[in-house]
């Protein structure tokens, strides 16, 4: 993941109603995202064929205040997968934000550190994330970075001006791997429009990597 600080007016276009941008230390952030879908079920009913597959996304950070409880939230720009089926099932049911688009990775792991790498290609270009890291895990700090962009539960979909659909994402407490190099290779304006051109030329604040888990995303979707 890794995380840019941005003017929060670039994000105001992608707002859903009812929800407000969320800050870590007075900053927000827009996260690029790679990572793999293994073994998904929908509705508990694995997907053949098509269960297995990378996602490149592009998110930012939310909060919406119920009662005395703050819910704390991802937006999704836009959400990238290799197949098209999945992209138009996930528009249709849910109203997301997918595309379909060639994808590819490369995981190579070696005694102390691993090298894991994204690809995704929009017309002529292949778009790269990659990382090393170490292998050992550890746990995130309280008020860290770290914690700021993992401990989101709910995701929040503008499907227009006025209706805002919400839904939990369930997953355990990641442990994090130390980043000691990265390299990052994209055309944020051809893939998420010229609002996030100006990302082209800019270095993200952090790169953070998680181990991962089984993750439960609730079929249900409340509108508010």
């Amino acid at each position: 993941m890794a995380n840019y600080t941005v003017n929060p007016s670039v994000l105001l276009p992608f707002l859903p109603k009812g929800v407000e941008i969320d800050t870590y230390q007075g900053k927000a952030y827009v996260s690029l995202v790679g990572f793999m879908f293994k073994n998904t079920r929908l509705f508990n009913i694995p997907i053949p064929y098509l269960g297995t597959f990378e996602e490149i996304n592009l998110r930012f950070y939310v909060k919406r205040k119920e009662g005395n409880e703050w819910k704390r939230g991802v937006v999704f720009i836009n959400e990238t997968i290799p197949y098209k089926p999945v992209a138009w099932m996930a528009n249709w049911l849910y109203k997301e934000h997918y595309i379909s688009i060639p994808t590819k990775h490369k995981w190579s792991f070696q005694e102390k550190t691993k090298d894991i790498r994204y690809d995704w290609k929009l017309g002529n270009k292949w778009n790269v994330l990659t990382v090393n890291a170490a292998n050992k895990k550890q746990p995130m700090a309280k008020g860290s970075i770290e914690e700021y962009i993992f401990e989101h539960y709910f995701g929040y979909t503008k499907v227009d001006d006025n209706t805002t659909q919400e839904y939990n994402v369930a997953h355990p407490r990641w442990e994090t791997n130390q980043i000691t190099d990265y390299h990052i290779d994209c055309d944020f304006g051809a893939m998420y429009g010229e609002a996030f051109r100006f990302l082209n030329h800019q270095e993200p604040a952090n790169v953070i990597m998680a181990e991962g888990s089984e993750v439960t995303v609730d079929w249900k979707r409340t509108t508010i």
